[in-house]
Parts: structure tokens; C-alpha cells; sequence
């Protein structure tokens, strides 16, 4: 789940398409690639008292095993914490820096059915190792035309991901989020992000509401804090079609 802009809902999709697909019975594992630990903090993990991290996990000094922790909705967490900030300058003299993310995963990847992985608003050292580590990518992007600003440059990053780094990845949509169907202008930015970039257009788009910012609050997604929301809903319908899309790559 990237895109350099933030404020689009990253992290809020992360734990929410998290919380759906163990609902429908999968393994799940979220990874918080943000020195901010927003991720970490919506699941009910406080980043001050975590002793071990992804941070040690990109500098070699544990592996993901040992840093994951179980969260109330029923999925694996690799936190992150604010020492992360400093990960990326340690990593940039380091050969091969971006597929360090890729080779940890290798050591859980046959545990879990979906990874999942939550990146920081930008496109340095952390994101890259994302996407080469990724099957696919997920760009949530709010229905906003100033939201429009970057996702090209994104895209060109990954064109260069996928020539030199990982010839697989796939980008699996944009996700529309915080869309509020009584704008004109939100209607207007839907019909064209798609045709803009010529990439899939994930559905349903998310609906803007407050109960998203009310779960982080006690540690949950909103599946668990508003489980008929129209937020929930959406997205239990997106992890659904994204389960038959996930099956083919």
C-alpha cells in the first residue's frame, strides 16, 4: 500500500483490508514500514514499549519471527517505531539495500495467505524495498483532484521497480478513499483517475466518515469498532474482489 502523498488513508486501508481478509479466514500479516508507527498504534501497540521492530529487522539484527506480535484482529504485526527514521541512511551504503525487506519475508511468507504491507509518504530506500518484497500494489488516493499530484511519479517509480527490481509486481488498482458521494467534484475525480492512468479502479470507493477516526482509539479497525458502518462494508467488499485478483498472481 504506497503512495508518496500523506493523509490518503495508507494506514487506515492497511488495518482495514487486515482486519477483512482474517475475517474471511486468512492469515494475515501487516508490516508498519513508518517511523510514525501510526499502524502499530491503531492495533493496540504502544511503539514506546516495543523492544524489537522492523527496524531491526532491516539492519539485520532480528528476523521477523522474532519481532511479530498478535493484535485483537486476528492479525500478525511487525511494529514499527521512531528509531525506523534513521534505518534508511544505514541502509543506503548497503549492497542490494532494496531487497532486504524481500529476503526477511522469505522466512514467514509460507505462514501467512496476505502480506501486508503499510509504506511511508515517500519514495525513498523503505519504499523501494516494499515494492520489490510486493506481488502487488494497492494506491489509495482520496477523491480529490490535488490527490492527482504525485501519483505519476509513483507510477514512474514503480515502471523502474519493475525493469530493474521486480519484474512482477503488479499494480493491483487505485483504492478511492475518504469519498463523500454527495460531491460533484468527488464523482468527477472517480470517473477520471482511472482513465487517467489507465489502471484498475478498486471498488467500492471508501466513504469518508468519522468512525475511521474513532478506532484507532481503542486499538482496532473499524470492522471491529463499527461493524456496519458503510466504512466497513467497503471494505469487506474490496478485500473480497481483491481474494479472487491475489489468487491469479
Amino acid at each position: 500500500m504506497a503512495n508518496q502523498k500523506g493523509g490518503v488513508a495508507k494506514t487506515t486501508s492497511v488495518a482495514s483490508l487486515g482486519a477483512a481478509f482474517a475475517e474471511q479466514g486468512k492469515r494475515v500479516l501487516l508490516v508498519d514500514l513508518d517511523a510514525q508507527a501510526c499502524l502499530t498504534f491503531s492495533l493496540g501497540v504502544d511503539p514506546d514499549e516495543v523492544e524489537s521492530s522492523v527496524n531491526e529487522v532491516l539492519l539485520g539484527r532480528a528476523g521477523i519471527a522474532d519481532v511479530r506480535v498478535s493484535c485483537d484482529d486476528g492479525v500478525d504485526l511487525v511494529p514499527s517505531v521512531i528509531d525506523l527514521a534513521g534505518a534508511e541512511a544505514q541502509l543506503l551504503p548497503r549492497p542490494g539495500r532494496e531487497y532486504v525487506l524481500r529476503t526477511a519475508l522469505e522466512d514467514v511468507r509460507s505462514e501467512y495467505d496476505v502480506i501486508l504491507l503499510d509504506c511511508s509518504p515517500s519514495l525513498g530506500v523503505l519504499t523501494l524495498n516494499a515494492l520489490t518484497a510486493s506481488q502487488g500494489l494497492i494506491i489509495p488516493m482520496p477523491c480529490e483532484m490535488l490527490s492527482h499530484r504525485g501519483v505519476g511519479q509513483l507510477l514512474d517509480t514503480v515502471t523502474d521497480v519493475q525493469k530493474i527490481l521486480n519484474k512482477d509486481l503488479v499494480v493491483l488498482g487505485i483504492l478511492p478513499t475518504m469519498f463523500d458521494g454527495r460531491s460533484n467534484h468527488a464523482q468527477e475525480v472517480l470517473a477520471d483517475v482511472g482513465e487517467r492512468y489507465g489502471l484498475p479502479v478498486l471498488s467500492p470507493p471508501i466513504p469518508k466518515t468519522v468512525r475511521f477516526a474513532e478506532a484507532p482509539a481503542v486499538g482496532r479497525s473499524i470492522l471491529s469498532t463499527s461493524r456496519t458502518s458503510k466504512g466497513a462494508t467497503a471494505y469487506r467488499e474490496v478485500a473480497a474482489a481483491l481474494t479472487k485478483r491475489l489468487a491469479k498472481l
